[in-house]
């Protein structure tokens, strides 16, 4: 479905999402029986109310930042000072405010734990911008690595992200006020060009995401990817993409774009396990309540350790994206048998 022009998302979309917030609230003790009541039809303990507060925390959560975010264009002077330094800041403390409140739910409903493990950005580049680098796969996994570099690190990210998600108002305004670009399927050089201008300027608490593999990690999208790098002619990469078994073939011209812009920055690689199994909504439905433990491992490399020349970093990620391959495969969950 197209996405609708920014002035209708506006005028129609946010103060859509502030009423059903309210309407929800208000109606609160009455959608909880009725999901009370219909618990007892369904597999696992309270799944259906627990689904139901966690809709209705993320919904209330969406209409307070966009009346926060309303108040703060008013403050700025209907706009005026949005750019500047202190109105940025004063943004990326709502950012790291909801992400705090929204994984304190989610640990609470979903019984959901979130480990780092390996050398985290403060320990490993103190004082320098980051190129982060992640996997993509399962749910939300994209707001769990936002909430670890906001709260847990003090950086402030500058995030290349699917254009689908301004469907949702409080991002939609909050990232469009921030260092983002939104990526719309089948872009072309243009878009390269503007991550590279995003990923330039980057000062000592930055840290530029981004997503190489470009959507959630499926099987079926693995071989699409394969499929599409043999039809370009790429067959190098395409056999190494077969090699890969958990992860999609990573696409380097973003990566190499941001490289390019931000010499002086080292990168952290991102993997995760731990919503690894639950790739559709469907998956998701028969996981809860989630009871899991996620684990991101960060890898450190600094910037005098990477490759000077085009193919040595395309071959380099292609490295790295078989040792997330590797990890992954080593701790992922097993098979309920």
């Amino acid at each position: 479905m197209p996405l609708p022009p920014r002035r209708l998302r506006r005028l129609v979309l946010a103060p859509a999402m502030v009423v059903l917030g309210v309407v929800l609230v208000t109606g609160l003790p009455i959608w909880l029986l009725l999901a009370a009541a219909l618990s007892p039809l369904v597999r696992g303990w309270l799944r259906v109310p627990r689904l139901l507060w966690l809709g209705v925390v993320y919904v209330v959560l969406d209409s307070a930042a966009l009346l926060l975010l309303l108040l703060l264009w008013i403050c700025s002077g209907f706009g005026w000072k949005l750019c500047t330094p202190g109105f940025q800041r004063v943004h990326y403390v709502c950012t790291g405010w909801f992400l705090r409140v929204l994984f304190w739910q989610v640990r609470w409903t979903m019984h959901l734990s979130i480990d780092i493990v390996g050398t985290d950005p403060d320990t490993a580049l103190p004082g320098r911008p980051e190129l982060v680098l992640s996997r993509h796969a399962g749910p939300g996994d994209s707001f769990i690595l936002i909430h670890a570099l906001v709260n847990w690190f003090q950086r402030e990210p500058r995030i290349v992200l699917k254009d689908s998600l301004q469907w949702d108002p409080a991002i939609d305004v909050l990232l469009n006020r921030l260092p983002s670009r939104f990526i719309a399927a089948g872009s072309g050089p243009e878009t390269i060009a503007q991550i590279g201008e995003l990923a330039t300027g980057l000062d000592a608490n930055d840290a530029f995401v981004i997503f190489p593999e470009g959507g959630n990690f499926t099987p079926g999208r693995r071989l699409r990817a394969i499929d599409r790098l043999r039809a370009k002619g790429m067959r190098r990469m395409a056999d190494r993409a077969e090699d890969l078994q958990h992860v999609l073939a990573p696409q380097p011209g973003g990566v190499l774009a941001a490289l390019d812009a931000a010499p002086d920055a080292g990168v952290i690689f991102v993997a995760h396990t731990g919503l690894d199994r639950m790739l559709t909504v469907a998956d998701v439905w028969r996981e809860l309540p989630m009871d899991k433990r996620i684990v991101m491992r960060f890898w450190s490399v600094p910037p005098e350790e990477i490759p000077a020349g085009r193919q040595e970093r395309i071959d380099w990620l292609y490295d790295w994206w078989a040792r997330i391959d590797d990890w992954i495969a080593e701790h992922r969950e097993p098979v309920a048998g």
